[in-house]
């Protein structure tokens, strides 16, 4: 953390009883995600750091434990368990924080730009109502799959969560249109995980999904019009899924077993459309590498081979 804070022991601890902490770190490509766990201490953003580093990016902080003490220019946020923070790296700021585990989200600028007075004006304060709690599940539902994020989810992931956050900070007069926009984006990500979720199910159909999800046919097929349509986006996720089956030495099943598996009728209906979607057969397929590139994690073990959280700080966004 020291490219952004110093850290401080609390005045009754001593270099002796240690620093335990965990801090891993995934880089979404326009959003890094960190899950930090750290005992006690207290943590300053110095004038004199600022004008050292030209890391100004937003972050989000959701405590799972701890309390803690934020103050920028004479006001104090005060956050929780369960609450969401927000706070500019681009200015001053010091604070304290009890045992804890959180989750942090840190945001480029940029990602902001037509929205930049809206930030400033809850910078360093707790995000509340029913937006603030439903971006909150929305950050709980991305943690839990982060091992199975692949390349292509990354963009769609940040500019979801982009979306939630504006709505979240929208003046009362834009609630209507910003409820709309945040019911959009979640209802979006319900379907692209029930989709997710039954690959290889044969009941996997637009009909199936309206009635997992209650919505109308219509309402369905406009979710999903960016994509390409529902039934294109359907059979591009099960073709990635048996490219991955595919190209695992360890799954020995035929390559009808695999298009079965994952709802083609026939091996030639299934050939026909991995050649259309990858450019190359299915049985070309068993030799290439994964497509599916999972967002990369850096852990104690990997830091040396991986680019620092330093650099990923300073390339975010650009």
């Amino acid at each position: 953390m020291a490219p952004l804070i110093e850290v401080r022991l609390p005045d009754d601890k001593s270099l002796n009883d240690g620093f335990p902490a965990d801090h891993t770190a995934w880089n979404l490509g326009g959003m890094l995600i960190v899950q930090q766990r750290a005992p006690a201490h207290s943590y300053l953003r110095s004038a004199a750091k600022l004008r050292s580093s030209s890391i100004d990016h937003w972050y989000i902080v959701l405590p799972r434990t701890g309390r803690s003490w934020t103050e920028v220019d004479r006001r104090v946020a005060e956050n929780q368990p369960g609450k969401l923070e927000i706070r500019s790296l681009g200015y001053p700021f010091r604070g304290r924080v009890t045992a804890s585990e959180s989750l942090f989200l840190y945001l480029p600028r940029d990602l902001f730009s037509d929205a930049a007075s809206t930030l400033e004006a809850k910078n360093n304060s707790i995000l509340s109502g029913n937006f603030a709690n439903i971006l909150v599940d929305y950050v709980n539902s991305i943690e839990v799959r982060l091992r199975s994020l692949t390349a292509e989810d990354l963009p769609r992931i940040v500019h979801a969560t982009r979306s939630m956050i504006i709505a979240c900070l929208a003046p009362p007069a834009q609630h209507s249109a910003a409820a709309e926009q945040l019911s959009s984006v979640a209802l979006v990500e319900r379907a692209r995980r029930y989709v997710q979720d039954n690959l290889d199910a044969a009941h996997l159909t637009p009909d199936s999904m309206c009635r997992a999800l209650g919505v109308s046919r219509s309402r369905l097929y406009q979710l999903f019009e960016p994509s390409g349509g529902v039934l294109h986006y359907i059979q591009s996720r099960r073709l990635l899924a048996a490219h991955v089956a595919l190209s695992d030495p360890a799954d020995s099943r035929r390559i009808v077993e695999i298009a079965e598996a994952f709802g083609f009728s026939s091996a030639a209906n299934f050939s026909r459309a991995f050649s259309k979607e990858f450019g190359y057969s299915p049985r070309e397929g068993r030799s290439t590498v994964v497509l599916p590139r999972p967002a990369q994690l850096v852990s104690r073990a990997g830091y040396e081979e991986a680019s620092s959280f330093e650099r990923w700080l300073k390339a975010l966004g650009s």
